[in-house]
């Protein structure tokens, strides 16, 4: 069952005292009256009205901008003060105060296994604060504590949720390649698991991601060979192109023509011109076209 907040006016702290001050010289004077007169009964209610006196002023208490504090009355819950200054309430109620300021959670690196099964490192920060003081402080058993198992639990089942990095398919949502909607999914669960107390998660941000040691360094050669195979691809893709152009000019042209034999051998020598890895090295041919 959960428990609603109830807001509840305090009185002002400083006519309180005030009236307290004002009502203590008063009592004195009853009280040494009363023990002039050795009336044991008014001697026994004049007692207890200072000590009711004496017990109002530990019902004084302050509150710190964007703090609050919950009110309990012998284990009931009586309400909650959250408007900052200085109060009174009844000196019997147990004050138990509560931040309402926004915090910062900066989750610890953990090691779990993505949707592929490769071992990963993820880490999180969340910003988050108490909206219930209520839910905070009768719901769960110490709050912040639960907050943070409950924002680990969440990271470790969204990194189960997404493979680590897409390898060139556009349609996978990643941990890597999509960290805007990987983000806000870790919001919205950590959000649904602490709703039971109290808390808004006002935003929750990968903070660490990689792989894991063991499996860094073959991850590493994998990603090289994809880098080296892209950056063939654009090179050939070019050259081609490059080839295609040469030969149209050379077309264009009326002065040269070049049987199918003389066109495959140019092709063949630019694109190794132009595909090598080092700079190439003609060969100045210093006989006839066909030796």
């Amino acid at each position: 069952m959960e428990t609603r907040e109830v807001h509840r006016p305090a009185v002002n702290g400083w006519i309180a005292l005030v009236a307290l001050l004002l009502s203590g010289p008063v009592l004195a004077m009853i009280m040494f009256g009363v023990l002039r007169s050795m009336n044991v009964p008014l001697i026994i209610i004049s007692a207890l009205a200072d000590m009711v006196w004496l017990a109002c002023l530990g019902g004084f208490f302050t509150l710190q901008p964007n703090e609050a504090a919950a009110l309990i009355l012998f284990g009931k819950y009586c309400g909650t003060v959250r408007t900052s200054g200085f109060w009174w309430a009844n000196p019997f109620f147990l004050k138990s105060k509560v931040s309402l300021r926004r915090r910062n959670l900066n989750g610890q690196t953990i090691k779990v296994n993505d949707l592929r099964g490769n071992p990963v490192e993820i880490a999180a920060v969340m910003v988050w604060y108490v909206e219930n003081t209520a839910k905070a402080l009768f719901d769960v058993d110490r709050y912040e504590h639960f907050f943070q198992v409950q924002s680990e639990a969440a990271l470790r089942h969204m990194a189960m949720a997404y493979p680590y990095d897409t390898y060139h398919d556009a349609d996978v949502i990643s941990l890597r390649g999509s960290t805007d909607e990987v983000s806000k999914a870790l919001q919205t669960e950590i959000q649904e698991r602490v709703e039971r107390a109290g808390v808004i998660v006002e935003e929750a941000r990968l903070s660490h991601l990689a792989y894991a040691p063991e499996i860094a360094g073959a991850m590493l050669q994998r990603q090289q060979a994809e880098a080296i195979v892209a950056a063939r691809s654009r090179i050939v893709e070019g050259a081609v192109g490059m080839v295609q152009m040469a030969l149209d000019k050379l077309e264009a042209c009326t002065k040269i023509n070049l049987d199918d034999e003389r066109r495959a051998a140019m092709v063949s020598n630019l694109l190794v011109v132009l595909c090598a890895h080092e700079p190439a090295r003609p060969v100045i041919n210093t006989g006839t076209l066909y030796q």
